[in-house]
């Protein structure tokens, strides 16, 4: 196939804030020879799949931005879906990013051609690109999972996930189930406990839940912000620095600072549950930390309702008209809503890739996904992963990590250029000693203290989060190093 961009050509796959924020980056630098592969019909990834009722970011909208491309706008302190999809879909707009869009085209294939130094990426369609460099931005949690729950498909009323919300679907005067409550769970059962008959919220393992404490930003401060970019900076530096702060209470295995968390959120227990029977389902049982911490100011108190039920006896089957649970008794429903999150993209490549000698990622991946600072694998020259293993935060924006990323890819791209090398590929004991430091940490963590999360890997590994702050994070991560890698003369 032909394409415009044949000078240095740059594969960019994905089209959520990582690849978006990677196209920004290199237009900036001057460098416009880049395309960017998006399997679905639209940019946006996470904001654009999940437009289930009460869909905002947990983490502050400040915090949750790319610095390089602040938004004075925000109308809350967390951002809804919407919005923050409109956000992405105006900044593509103003970098006029379009014209280096392929919508609806998957990539399905990867291989490298070491004599060239080039990758060729095979799509859906059938068609191949050629590109000196690929930028993985695919990220981690964006194909919904399925519970594996004896049944599911013989259920006669309405299914869908939150990330396939049905909007068609009316909800009012039903009878309605929700599986899960995790972090899209805590969102969507407050704002649609309201309109329902009935709710009936599925839980396996309760989960620590701090407050919120949203708020609405006035016209004034929003006038403030855009008038003077310095205030949204510090604002944004501002909420860094607290979740920095809060960081060593959520991921250190440190019981005591892990008090001081439990405390909080069983605080928030007692003011929105007044029934010790159900305040009691609600508590969890492991350390604070250990699985994803929920915010949220109104889904514990959604139990209050008499409407809303907490069923807490195991499921076990899903049929015809509702779900059975282990106490024999039949949960009759109309509409049943998967909130049972994401199959995390770590444990595999997102499709064949194949470097150096014929070496497939998957098969170097069969032990756990390792890369070096989560970016680049060792065999595969000139392949960038955005978000990759052991890069996702506990505690903290995930942008953070991603711009720091992103620096990193740059200077390799113009390492690339202006030595005029063919190929840059992380040296194998650079790799192996970097991830024997990092698992090396996982002991200290309170992730590796028993609970069961979709942080671990089958064998009870971590290959999904970073082991300590994200300021060290970036200090290691935002800066090319050369000598780290075998570069290849043209």
């Amino acid at each position: 196939m032909t394409d415009p961009h044949t000078e240095f050509p740059i594969a960019i796959i994905g089209a959520g804030f990582a690849g978006i924020g990677t196209a920004i980056q290199l237009s900036k630098a001057g460098i416009h020879s880049f395309t960017i592969f998006e399997r679905a019909g639209e940019i946006g990834g996470t904001w654009r799949d999940n437009t289930y009722p009460g869909a905002a970011c947990d983490v502050p909208s400040h915090a949750y931005s790319l610095s390089f491309e602040q938004n004075p706008g925000w109308t809350h302190r967390f951002s809804p879906s919407e919005e923050i999809q409109n956000h992405l879909l105006g900044v593509v707009e103003k970098w006029q990013l379009r014209s280096h869009l392929r919508l609806g085209t998957a990539i399905i294939a990867a291989r490298f051609d070491e004599k060239q130094g080039n990758w060729t990426l095979t799509t859906d369609k059938g068609d191949r690109f050629t590109a000196r460099v690929v930028v993985s931005a695919v990220g981690g949690l964006v194909d919904p999972a399925l519970p594996d729950i004896k049944g599911l498909p013989s259920f006669g009323g309405e299914l869908f996930h939150t990330a396939r919300w049905n909007h068609a679907y009316e909800l009012p005067g039903k009878r309605v189930g929700v599986i899960g409550t995790g972090a899209s769970a805590v969102q969507v059962v407050p704002s649609i406990a309201q309109q329902v008959a009935q709710l009936a919220v599925f839980q396996r393992t309760p989960a620590w839940v701090v407050p919120k404490r949203d708020k609405r930003y006035s016209e004034r401060a929003r006038r403030l912000y855009a008038r003077f970019p310095a205030l949204l900076h510090a604002s944004r530096f501002l909420q860094y620095l607290t979740s920095e702060f809060w960081g060593p209470m959520i991921f250190l295995d440190a019981p005591r600072l892990s008090a001081i968390g439990e405390r909080l959120s069983m605080a928030h227990l007692r003011a929105q549950v007044k029934d010790p029977l159900l305040r009691e389902k609600l508590t969890p049982q492991f350390q604070f930390g250990c699985k994803r911490i929920l915010v949220s100011d109104e889904y514990w108190a959604s139990f209050e309702r008499e409407n809303v039920e907490l069923v807490t006896e195991p499921i076990e089957e899903i049929v015809p008209e509702g779900i059975r649970t282990a106490d024999g008794r039949l949960h009759e429903l109309d509409a049943l809503v998967l909130a049972t999150g994401f199959a995390l993209g770590l444990a595999s490549a997102p499709f064949p890739i194949t470097g150096r000698g014929g070496r497939k990622l998957d098969e170097v991946w069969r032990d756990g996904a390792v890369a070096y600072k989560g970016m680049t694998v060792s065999g595969f020259p000139n392949w960038f992963i955005l978000m990759g293993p052991n890069t996702g935060p506990g505690h903290t924006s995930v942008l953070v990590y991603t711009e720091a990323q992103i620096a990193h890819v740059l200077g390799a791209i113009q390492k690339l250029r202006r030595g005029g090398y063919k190929w840059v590929d992380v040296r194998q004991p650079v790799q192996d000693r970097y991830n024997a430091g990092i698992q090396g940490r996982m002991k200290h963590m309170v992730w590796s203290t028993g609970c069961n999360s979709w942080y671990l890997s089958k064998d009870g590994s971590n290959h999904a989060l970073y082991p300590g702050f994200a300021a060290e994070y970036v200090l290691r991560a935002r800066h090319f190093d050369p000598a780290d890698y075998e570069l290849a003369p043209r």
